[in-house]
């Protein structure tokens, strides 16, 4: 860098700083604007309250009405105490209400949740509610209203019926499979004559809290989503960042999922749930307990003559994509539901990777080893997999090092800046006499992209990890603090991680390898450039920092263990490489070429007559030029 320049970049600075100090707001201008502030904060606050207490009433005055219409044909179910009913097996535990005949609360067995407790709730009777409601020709039938008798109970099955007359009922059974999966069937009887001929849906109204069984809330947070899945195959979810009310969804869908990042459940439909359903998910404060606020306005088939039940599938457990794989198989709607799309693998390049070589490798490893040592080993595996292109791309770099000499040489006479095109020219013609290629040191990076982006959308969502230890780390599913504040921080947030240090101080290690391999071959301006970007690459693991911090522990080892070990090979690499001995075979292959010269094809054929045509078209400008002077 000249002195021109830096003297440039100074001014520039001197301009800037002082612009900002005489744009700054006075004393008094900024206490205006504060109460400006205040004041919108105000309003916006009492605005979202009056919204909050319209909403309310709104739907208070709606579920009055139904109470009504429900009360007129359903009087004596209307009547009586709400009583808790359990299914169970070794894997769930669901709690019935008699009133409305649903589940109330869902265990899971088996996982630890964040307070140390065996089992994960994933809701209580506080934070659920469904509520089907079937549209009569003049009362509304709603079953969140109705006491239902229980019936046919046993510890997999039971069969609620709520009563309308002598003959006339609904009835409501549950038979809960071997693990997570509980099948329900629903139809009335003896109720044709209340409803219009051309009647075939019923409505369906599902809230529920998403609850937090993490202990990092924003990371967790990134990873709940409220999803849906298309008939026609795929899968999509509300912005997990943003608040989202009523959303319509205008495809056909066939389940929804209230999905937590290690756990879900999940309403199937048999007969779909039709286009045009509202789906809402709100985000919830940190310390609130909770994740999200979800609710699903479905539609889906109802037959009012009864023969045909309505018929519905739940899924309360763990986002384990195999056992999802194998729950979908138990299910008898035969259909394509692709369940193990909760387990979000990235987008379909990435996808492919974690889908057909890190879940197997994974799954194979971790029957063998503890989960800290499975990623160490997926990491040297895909180190073993990639070295030979590494290797190669290394050897491409190290012969444009050893050619130096010979560039700045044959480059030495263009050193004003519109010469710049023929000093490439004259690198890349010394470059095609020795059969080097400039563009093969960026391969490393090429090569290993993908794989890192592939277990950035793994790792996190593998529950294998919750609540596994390895050395210092006691969850690798969320992050490991060495310090902690209570108290949130902009950036920081209120820990310190070690494995995210440990990431960043390897990502640095890495930069520099990288930095002096690259310096050693770099010519004329291009070693000035260098130090912008040499800088650049030093502040990357800063930032990195600032956004994995929060990250779960086995992410951030994944990639310091991955770092660490190209940082490595890196190094190996230099010390095993001999320069000398490399220049002797550049030199042979030189004279190989210069006594039995090739016709250029491929890349270096399109880059010589690229070259060539700019320098003809630079020539006429020279001569335009000229002749303008004259």
């Amino acid at each position: 860098m000249d002195k021109n320049t830096v003297i440039g970049f100074i001014l520039i600075a001197a301009v800037l700083i002082g612009f900002s100090w005489w744009s700054q707001p006075s004393q008094e201008e900024i206490k205006a604007q504060q109460e400006q502030l205040a004041k919108k904060e105000l309003q916006a606050k009492k605005a979202n309250q009056e919204r909050m207490k319209a909403q309310a009433e709104m739907q208070a005055a709606a579920k009055a009405k139904i109470v009504s219409d429900t009360t007129r044909l359903f009087y004596s179910s209307l009547k009586g105490k709400a009583q808790a009913l359990i299914l169970k097996n070794k894997y769930v535990e669901l709690t019935f209400s008699t009133k409305g005949a649903f589940v109330k609360k869902a265990v899971v067995k088996g996982f630890k949740d964040r307070n140390g407790n065996p089992d994960v709730t994933l809701f209580d009777e506080k934070e659920q509610n469904l509520n089907y409601t079937l549209i009569a020709k003049e009362n509304n039938i709603s079953t969140q209203d109705l006491y239902f008798k229980p019936s046919n109970l046993t510890d997999s099955t039971v069969t609620f019926t709520a009563m309308a007359g002598e003959g006339k009922n609904i009835t409501i059974s549950y038979r809960l499979g071997k693990d997570y999966l509980l099948h329900m069937q629903m139809a009335v009887n003896g109720l044709e004559g209340f409803f219009a001929p051309n009647t075939r849906t019923m409505d369906i109204d599902w809230q529920g809290k998403c609850r937090q069984q993490e202990k990092g809330f924003t990371f967790e947070n990134r990873y709940a989503t409220l999803t849906y899945h298309d008939v026609e195959g795929g899968t999509d979810y509300l912005n997990e960042n943003k608040e989202n009310i009523d959303k319509e969804i205008k495809e056909t869908i066939d389940w929804v999922a209230f999905k937590n990042q290690f756990f879900s459940a999940v309403m199937i439909a048999k007969k779909d749930l039709g286009a045009g359903s509202l789906l809402t998910s709100i985000p919830q404060e940190k310390g609130s307990g909770y994740l999200k606020t979800y609710q699903a306005k479905m539609k889906s088939f109802f037959d009012p003559t009864g023969k045909t039940p309505t018929e519905f599938e739940f899924y309360y457990g763990p986002n384990n994509f195999r056992l999802l794989q194998r729950v979908e198989a138990e299910s008898s709607f035969g259909k394509d539901l692709e369940m193990q799309r909760l387990v979000y693998l990235g987008w379909p390049l990435f996808r492919i990777i974690n889908r057909w070589f890190t879940l197997y490798v994974f799954d194979w490893l971790s029957k063998l080893f503890p989960m800290g040592v499975v990623l160490i080993l997926i990491t040297l595996l895909l180190k073993l997999i990639t070295y030979p292109m590494v290797k190669k791309s290394y050897m491409s770099s190290a012969k444009m090092r050893v050619l130096k000499p010979k560039l700045d040489e044959a480059t030495s006479q263009f050193n004003r800046p519109e010469d710049q095109m023929q000093k490439q020219q004259a690198m890349m013609a010394e470059y095609a006499k020795y059969g080097v290629s400039p563009l093969s040191g960026c391969l490393p990076m090429l090569i290993q992209m993908p794989i890192w982006i592939a277990m950035f959308n793994f790792v996190p969502n593998a529950i294998e990890l919750r609540g596994e230890s390895f050395l210092w780390m006691k969850d690798l599913s969320t992050y490991d603090p060495i310090f902690e504040w209570g108290k949130n921080i902009w950036l920081i947030g209120d820990h310190l991680s070690l494995t995210c240090i440990l990431f960043c101080g390897a990502q640095l290690l890495y930069s520099w390898f990288t930095m002096q391999q690259q310096k050693d071959q770099m010519v004329g301006q291009q070693a000035e450039q260098m130090k912008v970007m040499q800088w650049m690459m030093y502040l990357m693991p800063l930032m990195f920092f600032f956004v994995f911090n929060d990250y779960s522990s086995g992410l951030n080892f994944y990639y310091f263990i991955s770092l660490f070990f190209s940082a490595a090979i890196m190094w190996t690499l230099r010390k095993t490489t001999d320069d000398q001995k490399l220049l002797a075979i550049l030199e042979a292959r030189y004279q190989e070429t210069k006594n039995n010269p090739r016709k250029l094809s491929g890349f270096a054929a399109r880059l010589q007559a690229m070259q060539e045509q700019q320098q003809e078209m630079m020539q006429k400008r020279n001569e335009l030029d000229r002749k303008n002077r004259k």
